[in-house]
Order: structure tokens, then C-alpha cells, then sequence
């Protein structure tokens, strides 16, 4: 599988190139952006399934082409509403477990998003594919089996004792007891039935019936508190995506609980700090983005969460220039006081992309949270369900404080970029804390400093802040810096830990990007399973 081709007839990025190819067969049909990206989100769902799966979350950003017309779809689901502090604290405990029935504790909305996506795809993009058509590759992947990536083989040997109390995971992801190698063909029929169930019953049957009531019952068997009620009543939502002027246009970002706002943030600072016209690998850029982060992640700390905690004037005032022009100027007078730590945003997540024939795009992340979220199998439905609801917090005076039928703080952004009335560009990546981060290496190295998207999805990332398992609060580097750029980061005060070349912690991210003849090009994460796949796409 390629990880850069160019097309006309429409592409697909993606971290699993099983999936990119579903995505890419699906478009060759005549399947809209909307679509393939359903395909794609199904498939990912099968395919890498420590990342991602049904019983997790997603966001999108969908749009016809035109600047003018940019949707988000918050497609996320709240605690339920039998979760309060109470509940853990009469276990004892005083943080919400990372694993284990308690963990699962959130309604995935992943499902709910396919489902209004379908529907806003018949309305306006004459969509035509029904739901048989739409998960018949995730269905058949999951039947007839397929090659277990590295990725999925080092994740579950890593984690592997985390999650094995669990006996429905180990049937599923554990046959006969043993760990599945690289490349071996790896079936889910419990997940292969469900999917049977949702090509004939459509993603609402996740929510209501027969199949709801099993996957209920399997949990609350196990512990969990979620309720039926709690299923049926989530619905996904639409909302304006935040925007922010950048390179002579404009990026396009989701609202809470998505840290969309973080991401937008951190590249307004730092193309106000002049880091533009900077080497694309020298340590200026990484001491900008640093700077910037330490500045946004606690402001991101007190204002991302449920949308239903605070005004959303108080969003895009941290988006005005007047506010990110102040930043950037303290940073370069060193004035910038002791900050507050902030909570580290941890996660592993799937985001990928996908353009059709006629120009329209979604860009799209989802995610179960930690790899193999909770380690609970709903049932023998197959159903991995997500541990989203530990992005919550047991102190009362946090923002981020569990209570009932509230939405937690969500890594998860997706972005485009448009310029001139068009829709120009896709991009983003996995990786908690580094999603912004990343994603603000992408857009200085590719729109900024003339980097090809495979060149700047290739060079070598930073990472500031912890991720899942991992204490580590130094700024990490790929080992592929040049020693002068750790000397001078060292010298401007930064403690520095390497990390392997095309390390999984610098997360997989990806690019499609409009080129001026019309056509299409699209990158793909080296370090991910990934590729990018297109009717007609060619490698370039």
C-alpha cells in the first residue's frame, strides 16, 4: 500500500491500509466522501481494534468543498446517569479506574454519528448506499479474518496483562489463550455477528433493542452502571466548527469537549511568533511549539469540557487576535510566569481523511480513549467498549468533575484548511497531549516552510507532555534530530528524552491536500500501518 498517491477520483488516508482500501473501493462505486468515510470508520473498527472500535467515539468535519459550508459532528456520548463521585467512592477508590466495568461508563457515540452522517449524506450529497453495502468490508474482515498489524501485536503485548480478567476479551482477542503474531489472520466472529445485526437493523439497534438490551446486560453483568435508557436517549450533534486565520487562510476546528481550540491556539502563537520562515527541522520550531503549548494546555484545562458547563463566548475569545498577539509577545519577553500543570490529555485514537471525485471532504478521529479502552467486551456482542469516562474527575471544584449525563474533556480534533473559497487540506493525527502538537508540525512544515505532505509527515516530531502508561513530563524527541538541535533545546533550558525513529508516541498522522490541476494527494504515517489508496490514485 502507498504511503503517498495522487488523485482525481477521490482519496483516502488512513493509519490501517486495509481500511484506506475499503475507503478507496467504496469511492470507485460511486460512494460520496460521507460514504467511504463510513466504510473506513467500520473497517477501522475491525482492523485496528486497540485504537478504535464501536463502542467508542468520533468527531467530524465535513464539507462540499466550498469554505462556506464546514460542518462538525460531535459524535461523543455523555456519562451515564446513574455515574456520580458516590459511585466510587463507595469502592474506595478516588480516581475512576482506567479499566474494568467501572471504567465503562460512557455511551459510545461513534454509531449515532454514522447514523446522522448517512442521513445528512441522502439529504444534500444524493447518497445512495445502505447499510448492508456500507459495513459489508468491516463485516467481512471480521469474518474471513485478516493479518494482525505490528501495531496491534506490540499494543496487546504491551498491555496484555491489564486486560486479560476480562474473559470475553480474551476469547476475542486472546484465541486459545495465546497472543496472535504479526501477520497472522486473525478472525472476530462475536464482531463479525454484531455487524451482521447492524447491515440488516441499521446503527440504531446499537441503541434500542434486542441487540442494546444483550450489550446492556453483558455489562452491567460485569458491573458497569450504564442503563438502556441511557443508550436510547444519546443522539450525535452538529455544530459550527471553530476557525482561526493561518497561513492566508483558514483553519477549521471542532468546539468542546473536543481540545480542537488547543490545536488552533497553538498555531495561531506560534505563526505569531515568526516561526514560519524557520528551518522546518531546527530546534526553533520545536522551542516555539513548546513555549506555545505550556502556555495553551492549561487555558485548554478550564475551558474544554461539556459545552453545557459555559458560555461559548468564552471559546472564541481565546481565538482573537488581540489575545493570541499578547501571548506570543510574552513569550518572547520571557515573561511567561509558573503555569499551572496541566491534566495530561491521554489516548490512543485513529483520525484519517477522505476527498470524493467532486472536491467534498471529511476529515474524521475516532477512538475507544486507552489502547483497547476499557479491556470490557459488552456481552458476547463482540463490542469493545471505550474507558472515556476516566477523562473525568472525582474533585468537585474541577471543570471537569463527573457528573451525570455529561460529556468528558476529549482529545479527539479533526481538522481542514481552506484558502480562497476552497477547502485545501485534511490533516491530523492520534496522540492525546500531541494531537495539537502534531498537527501544528503539519501545518508549519507543509503550508509554511515547503515541506511535500509525505516530507512533512515523515520528518521527525516532539513531544511535550504524558501519555497513557507513561509518567514522562520531559520533551521528547524522534532520535532522528540532529545532535546540534538537542544542544541548543538543552541550552534554552528543555530536558530532553529520545525516543526511537517513527516512535508510536509521536502519534500517526496524515495529510490530503488539493493541488492546483484539481487533483488530489495524500500522505499516510510511517509510523502507523497506514496507506493512501484512490480510483485511479498513483504512487508520486
Amino acid at each position: 500500500m502507498m504511503l503517498l498517491a495522487q488523485g482525481r477520483q477521490g482519496l483516502v488516508t488512513a493509519p490501517h491500509a486495509l481500511a484506506a482500501e475499503a475507503g478507496a473501493q467504496a469511492l470507485a462505486g460511486g460512494a460520496n466522501a460521507i460514504e467511504a468515510a463510513i466504510v473506513v470508520s467500520a473497517t477501522l473498527s475491525v482492523v485496528y481494534p486497540h485504537m478504535t472500535g464501536l463502542g467508542g467515539d468520533a468527531f467530524w468535519l465535513v464539507s462540499d468543498g466550498r469554505m462556506s459550508f464546514v460542518r462538525g459532528l460531535l459524535a461523543a456520548g455523555p456519562s451515564g446517569l446513574a455515574y456520580d463521585a458516590k459511585v466510587f467512592h463507595a469502592h474506595g477508590l478516588r480516581n475512576i479506574p482506567f479499566r474494568g466495568a467501572l471504567s465503562a461508563m460512557t455511551v459510545p457515540g461513534m454509531l449515532r454519528g454514522w447514523e446522522m452522517a448517512q442521513t445528512f449524506s441522502q439529504t444534500h450529497w444524493d447518497g445512495s448506499l445502505d447499510w448492508s453495502a456500507l459495513l459489508a468490508p468491516a463485516h467481512d474482515l471480521a469474518a474471513r479474518g485478516f493479518p494482525v498489524s505490528p501495531n496491534q501485536d506490540r499494543t496487546l503485548r504491551q498491555y496484555r496483562h491489564d486486560l486479560e480478567a476480562d474473559a470475553e476479551f480474551c476469547a476475542q482477542y486472546l484465541p486459545q489463550g495465546r497472543l496472535p503474531r504479526a501477520g497472522e489472520i486473525f478472525c472476530q466472529p462475536a464482531l463479525a455477528r454484531t455487524l451482521t445485526r447492524l447491515m440488516d437493523e441499521g446503527p440504531a439497534s446499537f441503541y434500542a433493542g434486542e441487540l442494546a438490551q444483550e450489550m446492556i446486560a453483558g455489562l452491567r453483568a460485569k458491573g458497569s452502571l450504564l442503563d438502556l435508557q441511557d443508550l436510547e436517549h444519546f443522539r450525535a450533534e452538529w455544530v459550527e466548527p471553530l476557525q482561526l486565520p493561518f497561513a492566508d487562510g483558514i483553519l477549521y476546528n471542532l468546539p468542546p469537549p473536543s481540545q480542537g481550540i488547543a490545536s488552533l491556539m497553538i498555531a495561531g502563537i506560534m505563526e505569531r511568533l515568526g516561526l514560519a520562515a524557520v528551518d522546518p527541522l531546527g530546534a526553533e520550531l520545536v522551542h516555539g511549539a513548546v513555549e506555545a503549548t505550556r502556555r495553551v494546555f492549561p487555558v485548554r484545562d478550564q475551558v474544554v469540557h461539556d459545552p453545557r458547563r459555559a458560555s461559548a463566548s468564552s471559546w472564541h475569545e481565546l481565538l482573537e487576535g488581540n489575545y493570541l498577539d499578547l501571548q506570543a509577545e510574552e513569550i518572547r519577553n520571557g515573561l511567561i510566569p509558573l503555569l499551572p500543570a496541566w491534566q495530561p490529555g491521554l489516548g490512543d485514537t485513529t483520525w484519517f481523511a477522505v476527498v470524493d471525485g467532486q472536491g467534498r471532504v471529511a476529515s474524521v478521529i475516532q477512538s475507544l480513549y486507552h489502547e483497547f479502552g476499557s479491556g470490557i467486551v459488552a456481552g458476547k456482542s463482540g463490542v469493545l467498549w471505550n474507558n472515556r469516562g476516566c477523562a473525568f474527575t472525582l474533585d468537585p471544584d474541577s471543570p471537569r468533575a463527573l457528573l451525570p449525563g455529561m460529556r468528558p474533556f476529549h482529545t479527539l480534533n479533526p481538522a481542514l484548511y481552506g484558502r480562497a473559497g476552497r477547502v485545501h487540506m485534511a490533516y491530523g493525527s492520534m496522540g492525546g497531549d500531541g494531537q495539537p502538537q502534531t498537527q501544528a508540525a503539519l501545518l508549519f512544515r507543509h503550508l509554511h516552510q515547503g515541506l511535500t505532505p509525505a516530507e512533512a509527515v515523515d520528518a521527525p516530531r516532539w513531544l511535550l507532555g504524558r501519555t497513557w502508561g507513561n509518567p514522562v513530563t520531559a520533551l521528547r524527541l524522534e532520535s532522528r534530530y540532529d545532535q546540534n538541535v538537542c544542544k541548543r533545546l538543552e541550552q534554552w533550558g528543555h530536558t530532553l528524552q529520545l525516543v526511537p525513529n517513527y516512535s508510536d508516541l509521536m502519534g500517526h498522522a496524515g495529510i490530503l491536500r488539493a493541488l492546483q490541476d484539481g487533483s488530489w494527494i495524500g500522505a499516510a504515517d510511517p509510523r502507523s500501518d497506514g496507506g493512501v489508496a484512490g480510483p485511479g490514485a498513483i504512487p508520486t
